[in-house]
C-alpha cells in the first residue's frame, strides 16, 4: 500500500485507481451511515477522491493515507450535509431486503430498525462519531482527526449522540397515546 501511494503521489493515475479502487467500498459504506443518502454518499466519496488526487503531493506520510482518506470523506459528508440541510434522506437498510428469514432473526431485524430510526433522528456530526467510533472502531482521538475537531468536542459529541440515539429508541418504543387516554 506504502508503494502505491507513493507512486500515486507522484503522478501515477494508474497507482491512484488501484487506492480508489481498494478503499471505495469501505469509505463509501461510512459515507452511507453518516449522510443516510446512497446519492448523497456517493458523491461525498467521489468528492474525497477529487481532494485527495488534488492534495496527494502534499501528504507527507503515506503510511497515513487511510487516516486521510477517512478525514476527507468525513468532511466531505459534512459538507454534502450542510448543502443538503433541507433534504431528508431516504434510510438506507443495513440489511438487505432479499436476505432470507432465519429462526430467531426477526428480533435482530427490529433492532436495526430501530437503530436505523434513531440514527435517522441524529444531526450527521453525531452520527458521524457514531460511525467512526463504533462501525469502524476507532479509538477517539482518530475519530477526532478525521473529524478535524478537538478531542474533547468529539467525547462531548460522543456523548450527546449515544444519549439521542437512546432517547429516539425509547421514544419509538413507546406506544402513541389514543386520543382521550391519560398518562398514568
Amino acid at each position: 500500500m506504502r508503494d502505491l501511494v507513493i507512486r500515486a503521489r507522484a503522478g501515477d493515475r494508474d497507482a491512484f485507481s488501484e487506492l480508489v479502487a481498494h478503499s471505495l467500498g469501505r469509505l463509501t459504506a461510512v459515507a452511507r451511515m453518516i449522510l443516510r443518502d446512497e446519492y448523497a454518499a456517493q458523491d461525498a466519496v467521489q468528492e474525497a477522491f477529487i481532494d485527495a488526487w488534488r492534495s496527494l503531493p502534499g501528504l507527507r506520510e503515506p503510511d497515513k493515507f487511510d487516516a486521510w482518506m477517512r478525514r476527507l470523506v468525513v468532511r466531505a459528508c459534512f459538507r454534502g450535509a450542510r448543502r443538503n440541510k433541507s433534504f431528508e434522506g431516504v434510510g438506507i437498510r443495513l440489511t438487505p431486503a432479499t436476505e432470507p428469514v432465519i429462526a430467531g432473526a426477526e428480533r435482530d431485524v427490529d433492532i436495526h430498525d430501530q437503530l436505523e430510526r434513531g440514527l435517522a433522528r441524529l444531526p450527521a456530526d453525531q452520527r458521524a462519531v457514531l460511525v467512526l467510533v463504533y462501525y469502524l472502531d476507532l479509538p477517539l482521538a482518530d475519530a477526532a482527526e478525521a473529524m478535524g475537531v478537538p478531542l474533547g468536542t468529539t467525547k462531548s459529541r460522543l456523548y450527546r449522540a449515544t444519549r439521542g440515539l437512546r432517547a429516539a429508541i425509547e421514544a419509538d418504543e413507546r406506544e402513541p397515546l389514543r386520543v382521550g387516554e391519560r398518562i398514568a
